[in-house]
Order: C-alpha cells, then structure tokens, then sequence
C-alpha cells in the first residue's frame, strides 16, 4: 500500500554544486541560462578567466564542444540573450511564429 503524499525524488542528471566548489564555474559555463556576467557577478571571473578555467579542467574535444556551443547560443551573453529575447517577441507580435 503506497502512502499519501510520498512524491518521489527526482534525480537532476547535473545538480547545481556548491558555491564554494571549484566545478561551480564549471557547472555554471555549462548551463545555458548562466551568462558570463552572472558568473562574474558571483566568483568575480571573467569570461576569459572562465575559459582559461574549462581549458584547464576540459579535455579538449569538450573544450572545443563548450566553446562551439557558447559560441552559437546567444545567450551566454546579457546583451545578446536580451536582444535576442526582442526579436523573437517582436517576430510573434507580427505573427512570424517560430
């Protein structure tokens, strides 16, 4: 007989490390909805600090995966993301959907 209210745990594939952790900038350069500006904000690296750091901790084929996919996504930027966030509104505004 199962219990009331017993919900299972849900397992994250890649659990957010602690923030003192060193895989934290790792984890955070991963993550796509992670700019460089929030990670400066919060560790004080930059973005070339944080490319130094997954050249370092990567093996090169992921390395040159990060960089390809930071590179294409506009949203490991603040002002990218964000003027990408507009021309995606204005385009469903005028009915051009996706």
């Amino acid at each position: 007989m199962k219990k009331k209210g017993h919900r299972p745990i849900t397992r994250v594939k890649n659990p957010e490390p602690k923030m003192d952790d060193p895989d934290w900038i790792i984890w955070a350069a991963w993550a796509d909805r992670i700019t460089f500006e929030e990670i400066e904000k919060k560790t004080g690296k930059k973005e070339s600090d944080v490319i130094k750091i997954m050249r370092r901790s990567l093996k090169l084929p992921s390395f040159r995966l990060w960089r390809k996919r930071v590179n294409q996504k506009s949203i490991k930027h603040r002002k990218k993301f964000e003027y990408s966030r507009k021309e995606i509104t204005s385009k469903i505004k005028k009915g051009n959907y996706l």
